[in-house]
């Protein structure tokens, strides 16, 4: 599976109140949760993210309260992928369950907001188009990549259950 987009780069430690501020959390959409993503912390983001593009952050991302939402956000707003140096924990499996993909590099400050990334989930390797440069990370298990592909986990188990796998 490959992902190319615009990169768009965040620091450490941004929590899930960075990602979606509480108030937010009436809704369970996401693309009204996408229309205020990093908000808090870039007002213009969810105006300046076109379909496919990618974060790349560095370590911790997605720390704080174990809100579903925050992945949920992301993805709504047209994120295709999460690149980092670390993720929270109740981050990671929060984002498998959506079907968002993620990434840790630790080569993360090798790559500029703006730059034009093309991730290969089945290799683990990310090229950095802009700049020319590529980066090898762990590949992405398969079978992480059909959840991604079925839109998440709860449509992974249906398709293994013999149901219809929608998107």
């Amino acid at each position: 599976m490959i992902i190319k987009g615009k990169v768009h780069k965040f620091g450490d430690d941004v929590n899930t109140d960075d990602i979606i501020a509480a108030k937010y959390l009436v809704s369970t959409d996401p693309k009204e949760l996408g229309s205020h993503c990093m908000e808090t912390i870039s007002p213009e983001f969810s105006q300046k993210v076109s379909p496919g593009d990618i974060i790349v952050a560095g370590n911790n991302f997605g720390c704080g309260s174990s809100r579903e939402h925050a992945p949920l956000a992301i993805k709504g707003c047209g994120i295709s992928a999460v690149i980092a140096k670390s993720f929270a924990a109740i981050f990671f499996r929060n984002a498998i369950n959506i079907g968002l993909p993620f990434l840790e590099s630790l080569d993360v400050d090798m790559i500029n907001d703006g730059d034009i990334v093309e991730i290969d989930l089945s290799s683990g390797v990310i090229k950095n188009i802009t700049q020319d440069k590529n980066f090898k990370t762990q590949a992405f298990p398969e079978f992480l990549q059909e959840i991604v592909s079925c839109g998440g986990l709860i449509e992974y188990i249906k398709k293994k259950e013999g149901l219809k796998c929608i998107k």
